[in-house]
């Protein structure tokens, strides 16, 4: 299997997991999960009303940008990041996107 239809899997499983996660939270909110393999996107969305609060958020943002997997945005408390190292992906794979380029080569992950 080669390396982009690989990480689009484990992206999808890992989302997955995190969605149905949320779905065990006592409140009203749903976790949808987005997936657009063409593009390589994927999101976890959380949406819905709690009483009079809305929400509309997006926790977990990823990409697939020249077999890479970006992290655009992780709001999760341990760290998108780890689960994908747990998965098997090497760091070298892995580039937090939300981290401003000049900092990126510190995060002991890919610089781009």
């Amino acid at each position: 299997m080669d390396t982009r239809l690989r990480y689009q899997e484990i992206i999808k499983n890992l989302l997955k997991e995190h969605a149905q996660y949320r779905a065990c939270i006592p409140d009203s909110y749903d976790s949808q999960v987005l997936f657009d393999d063409e593009r390589g996107r994927y999101l976890v969305l959380d949406i819905g009303w709690n009483d009079d609060k809305y929400l509309h958020a997006t926790p977990i943002h990823l990409d697939l940008i020249d077999d890479k997997i970006w992290i655009q945005f992780d709001d999760t408390e341990e760290g998108i990041a780890n689960d994908l190292l747990a998965a098997g992906v090497p760091k070298d794979d892995i580039v937090l996107g939300f981290r401003h380029p000049k900092v990126r080569q510190y995060t002991n992950f890919a610089a781009s």
